[in-house]
């Protein structure tokens, strides 16, 4: 299902022509340039807040144990066996709208495995020019951080964006992609945590 033309003009995308023929959208959600870094989600939740911790986060009681979705371990809270953000959940897909959505894990792993990743400088923002092996088309990430409780983290200094796939052990985890000067990384990170996200979809 493509999205309206409308939706395509607002938000401009880049064809890395990577296997999976997602599109990638050119800067993050909030922001209005690629090297803008745009607004911060806590995993599951749709809008930017001021305070990144377990008391805040929407699908919690209060701590990591009293999970009231996405848990797949009743040590953690309400088995629900859902490992993947439905749509309501999706901060792409609730601020975009249309066909935009998160990238899986699997699809930031085939950005990570598909494409040349140069630190570098955009506009004076540090950040990733992560340019396609396929096709030579590239984007930029830039290096906004994470937000933690009231606060960045290392913004500048390394780049952490969200995937919408749940983590591999514990419930409270979820999969991301970070980098910072020396390396690119896949993450697993408590899911309160204030992270960036990079909108998709699919051709």
């Amino acid at each position: 299902e493509k999205p309206e033309v409308p939706e395509i003009k607002e938000h401009e995308y880049v064809d890395l022509g990577l296997t999976s023929g997602l599109l990638w959208a050119t800067m993050n959600i909030g922001a209005t340039s690629p090297e803008d870094y745009g607004d911060y989600f806590a995993w599951g939740e749709v809008r930017p807040k001021k305070t990144y911790d377990w008391s805040t986060y929407k699908w919690s009681n209060g701590s990591g144990y009293s999970l009231t979705k996405y848990c797949l371990d009743n040590d953690y809270g309400r088995v629900d066996s859902k490992e993947k953000l439905t749509l309501s959940d999706d901060a792409a897909h609730t601020n975009w709208g249309g066909s935009w959505r998160m990238p899986s894990d699997e699809e930031l792993n085939e950005l990570y495995d598909n494409c040349t990743w140069a630190w570098t400088t955009l506009n004076g923002v540090k950040g990733c020019k992560v340019t396609s092996n396929k096709n030579g088309n590239s984007i930029f990430l830039p290096a906004a951080g994470s937000y933690w409780e009231d606060g960045y983290i290392q913004a500048g200094g390394r780049g952490d964006y969200w995937s919408s796939t749940l983590g591999p052990v514990f419930p409270q985890d979820a999969y991301g992609l970070g980098f910072y000067s020396e390396a690119i990384e896949r993450t697993i990170d408590s899911r309160y945590v204030g992270r960036s996200i990079r909108p998709v979809y699919n051709k």
